[in-house]
């Protein structure tokens, strides 16, 4: 059974190499898909519907979309969408509005704050729907933005995981659209004719002045240079520790010289045994 267009087709293939990449999916998952109704999550739950039906493994799928409380946010039109397609879909109101409405000053932006309480909505609502894994729409684009925005304001090199336990190891999150560009995310909601819904938030659309700047640098470079892109996600699964200055990852010369005089005192200890225990239980030099 063939995909509809090209455009489908590119976005499975993609969507696949990263379930197979990162191990994203496995025989018997119930998938959560934290449905927004913008244009990413539209994209995730519809590509993988598609790929469901194709597999060779049994998954099932369930869509939830967090109503922050807003007026005027068209939870319904979602909901109606989903069960036109034949999608589980829970719908849960939340006060997450007013909850940001008096935490933040008026100048500061509730993007951070509203994603960190959603992520809790979607916690408990996986354990109510039995949910296994959590997919979220994140794309290749807010990989890579995350990573410069990271690098030029936070001082540290991270992106985000397409594969994320939570702390507790209760939940496990997923991004399959990692390898799925944002402008692919938007053209395949157009193919399918996927009902786009606004968020209802007064600051929700204006994103802050550093994730401006970071987007038009990004369509700078990718005038001169096009595969750009392609070419920082790549970056992101090539890390070399080597040549970077965090002395965790580097120690000094004579602290790596005592690891290895220590690791020699243990030459003749099975492979199947774990020898850091063993290390920790004879300190010797450190």
């Amino acid at each position: 059974m063939a995909y509809r267009t090209p455009l489908e087709t590119r976005l499975a293939k993609k969507t696949t190499k990263a379930i197979t990449d990162f191990n994203l999916v496995e025989d018997g998952d119930r998938i959560m898909v934290g449905l927004s109704g913008g244009k990413d999550s539209w994209a995730l739950i519809q590509i993988l519907s598609e790929l469901q039906r194709r597999a060779p493994i049994k998954v099932s799928i369930v869509a939830v979309n967090v109503d922050s409380g807003y007026e005027g946010y068209q939870h319904k039109q979602v909901g109606e969408a989903c069960r036109e397609r034949g999608w589980e879909f829970h719908s849960e109101h939340t006060n997450i509005g007013a909850v940001i409405d008096d935490k933040l000053d008026s100048d500061d932006t509730p993007c951070s704050l509203c994603a960190r309480l959603r992520r809790g909505v979607l916690y408990r609502m996986a354990k109510e729907t039995g949910a296994t894994k959590i997919a979220l729409g994140h794309h290749l684009d807010d990989f890579i933005e995350t990573a410069l925005l990271n690098l030029f304001f936070a001082g540290a090199l991270k992106a985000m995981p397409a594969r994320l336990t939570s702390d507790n190891g209760a939940h496990v999150v997923i991004r399959p659209l990692v390898y799925v560009t944002e402008a692919e995310a938007r053209a395949y909601c157009k193919e399918r004719e996927l009902p786009i819904i606004g968020c209802c938030c007064p600051a929700c659309g204006d994103l802050s002045l550093q994730r401006q700047r970071i987007k038009r640098l990004i369509m700078e470079l990718e005038r001169e240079h096009p595969a750009v892109k392609n070419s920082m996600i790549k970056a992101l699964a090539n890390v070399m520790p080597r040549w970077l200055l965090d002395r965790r990852l580097n120690p000094p010369g004579e602290v790596r010289q005592a690891i290895a005089t220590q690791l020699e005192e243990f030459d003749d200890v099975p492979a199947d045994v774990p020898l850091i225990p063993l290390m920790m239980s004879r300190p010797r030099g450190l």
